[in-house]
């Protein structure tokens, strides 16, 4: 298996595609029409040149990207459902609209530190300060880093656990599901319709479930590597060994897309088994966009030519 190299994510009531620098969103809209919307994203990969392009550099641009046009497309997804949209754009001036496109991009970039925040202090610093409640109880310092990362992966599966019991979260994991089958479908050969994608696997090895598995698995590896003694500077190195993380996780991932050997998927096993929580069986609507969302962005007739 040749990886196609595309990738997405779920949106409200739709899928982002990506393939390369181009991306397309397909959205079904209140009224049953599938829209979508096909753009160029260089993003800061393209404008670093050769350091995106550098391995174990590359994943920290690549990841960084991913949120940007994660938050982005989620964002014009749910215009879609915003009471009164359309009355309300044509209402605009060109000067109010221009402010209000202002608006949004300093929205976004909110909820981007948002959730950069978030994520540091509930996945990192949490189960870091809980395992430190126990350094007198438990001496040693490895014991402790290790007790620390199953408290962040037992955090990380309970947070998603929790989540995927909110309705409209189920639907976004049916759409989540929906962008699996499509890839593996193309990745298996088969021609891109709904048969063939209903039947295709919902769990694939590139997903940002199993990345982010595996970011909370190498940090345990690497922070039995470095032992420092100071807390604050304990807090420190979690932070700054963030990027390293992110970009060995990265290079994990990159390869697993391209690999079925034995060591690779043993290594793929537990991000698989976690995105039974982040995907959902889709129903045929939801199939139907993801596969105009895949054809905006990616000649998956040309790659079967090439490879099949």
């Amino acid at each position: 298996m040749k990886s196609s190299e595309i990738g997405g994510q779920a949106v409200i009531e739709g899928i982002m595609m990506r393939n390369g620098d181009e991306y397309a969103v397909a959205v079904r809209k209140p009224d049953g029409e599938i829209h979508v919307k096909t753009e160029h994203y260089e993003g800061i990969s393209g404008k670093c040149g050769i350091l995106s392009k550098i391995p174990f550099i590359r994943g920290i641009f690549k990841f960084a990207d991913s949120m940007v046009l994660g938050i982005r497309t989620l964002m014009y997804s749910a215009e879609f459902f915003e009471e009164d949209e359309e009355e309300q754009k044509k209402e605009l001036t060109a000067k109010e609209q221009e402010k209000k496109e202002k608006q949004d991009a300093w929205a976004m970039r909110g909820m981007l530190a948002f959730s950069l925040v978030f994520a540091v202090v509930i996945f990192m610093m949490v189960p870091y300060f809980l395992s430190s409640l126990f350094k007198n109880i438990i001496p040693s310092y490895e014991i402790r880093t290790l007790l620390e990362g199953v408290v962040r992966i037992l955090i990380f599966i309970l947070y998603l656990a929790l989540i995927s019991r909110m309705e409209d979260i189920q639907r976004t994991f049916m759409y989540h599901g929906a962008e699996h089958k499509c890839i593996n479908c193309i990745e298996h050969g088969m021609e891109l319709n709904v048969e063939n994608v209903r039947k295709s696997s919902r769990q694939h090895k590139r997903c940002g479930t199993s990345f982010l598995f595996l970011v909370l698995a190498i940090s345990i590896i690497l922070l039995l590597l470095i032992h420092v003694d100071s807390m604050g500077m304990r807090v420190v190195v979690r932070l700054l060994l963030l990027p390293v993380i992110a970009g060995i996780s990265y290079e994990i991932l990159h390869l697993a897309g391209d690999s079925d050997g034995a060591l690779i998927n043993l290594v793929s096993k537990p991000g698989l088994a976690i995105q039974k929580l982040t995907t959902k069986e889709p129903d045929d609507s939801m199939i139907e966009v993801a596969i105009q969302a895949v054809e905006a962005v990616f000649d998956w007739r040309d790659y079967e030519r090439k490879n099949f």
